[in-house]
């Protein structure tokens, strides 16, 4: 899973139905320190736009809290080999696929986490995930 399916969840958007679907079908979810944080700033920008309030992205937060407490969120680290398959991707896919460090990490570490399936909704992604043989759904 990356950013814009995490951010999908609780912002609502194009791909808010969908995403909230999925989440459905899976008993958990891994929730890194890479997904937190891109998280904090991915909040940050819609209040900065003025697309969400103090307030508004004050409850995101409590929520995401909530839904991990819950269970909902499984709390993971990112594995260290992952930081050496994002570089690999990186040599063997960015100049095909014009991924983007974030892009090959987040794939990189679904990887190294043996994911049985990749979330996303950004197209480098997506196609980075599928050339290494990951699910997308």
């Amino acid at each position: 899973m990356d950013l814009s399916f995490l951010v999908s969840l609780y912002v609502t958007d194009q791909h808010s139905a969908v995403s909230r679907q999925r989440v459905l079908i899976a008993p958990s979810l891994w929730l890194t320190a890479l997904h937190r944080a891109e998280w904090a700033h991915a909040i940050a920008q819609h209040v900065f736009r003025g697309e969400l309030s103090a307030r508004e992205a004050n409850q995101m937060h409590q929520q995401i809290e909530q839904d991990q407490s819950n269970g909902i969120w499984m709390p993971a680290d990112i594995p260290e080999d992952a930081f050496d398959t994002c570089e690999d991707l990186g040599r063997r896919y960015g100049p095909k696929l014009g991924v983007r460090t974030l892009d090959s990490l987040h794939v990189a570490t679904a990887l190294e986490l043996k994911a049985e399936r990749f979330w996303t909704f950004d197209d480098r992604q997506q196609k980075l995930a599928k050339i290494v043989g990951q699910q997308i759904l």
